[in-house]
């Protein structure tokens, strides 16, 4: 069930439940709650039941569940020839975890075009505390000590809920997933929660799921 109603204000206190996501609004598509704050205990409760945070500087914090979800399982990764072509060449040295302060900072600048970020401050210290209690990890791609590419995210489980990526580089970003999930794995990544789809991950193999489809993942993911 969808609801144009507004949103559901969070009480105060970190731990307190977020509504159910069927509760979220068709316009916007997504937007289920208003309010709250970034601490580790409800960010991790927020993944933990398919709901992100999305705002911009000056609103109160947003937090959102759209349908439908895209979503990347790595069994159904694809390597387009090219690409597998340039990750033979091995352009960039890929790392995991060595610099996620300096990714999320390049992924919070603005992009082409664009004047200012959804990524605020208070977003990169929210996810440098998850990173500190080893939830939060990034992938980076570097070329001659320089940082090129990159991305973030969470790790609750066996879902990866990709934050953001950039590149400054041909390929970097989609190589840093694809070392992602083929050489660092973490262990677990069972599926890849990309919110909302673009087209070079479409590319990749990514796919929208209905809600309660994401729903019957999430409690396989998560538990």
């Amino acid at each position: 069930m969808t609801t144009n109603s507004p949103p559901f204000w969070l009480a105060p206190e970190p731990t307190s439940p977020f509504p159910p996501i069927e509760l979220a609004m068709e316009d916007p598509n997504g937007l289920l709650a208003v309010g709250g704050d970034l601490a580790p205990e409800r960010l991790l409760n927020a993944y933990s039941s398919g709901i992100f945070p999305w705002y911009s500087d000056g609103e109160p914090i947003l937090w959102w569940s759209p349908a439908p979800r895209a979503v990347l399982f790595p069994a159904e990764l694809h390597i387009p020839r090219s690409l597998k072509k340039r990750i033979r060449q091995q352009p960039f040295k890929v790392t995991i975890n060595r610099a996620f302060a300096k990714v999320v900072s390049q992924c919070a600048a603005p992009r082409a075009q664009q004047s200012e970020t959804w990524i605020s401050a208070e977003m990169e210290a929210a996810y440098l505390r998850l990173h500190k209690l080893g939830y939060a990890h990034s992938v980076e791609c570097w070329q001659d000590d320089k940082l090129v590419g990159g991305l973030y995210g969470v790790l609750i489980g066996k879902l990866f809920c990709g934050e953001s990526m950039f590149s400054h580089a041909n390929d970097a970003s989609k190589i840093a997933l694809v070392s992602l999930l083929t050489e660092f794995k973490l262990n677990t990544i069972e599926m890849v929660d990309i919110q909302m789809m673009s087209d070079h991950l479409e590319k990749l193999g990514a796919r929208e799921i209905s809600r309660s489809e994401y729903k019957q993942q999430l409690n396989i993911m998560v538990g």
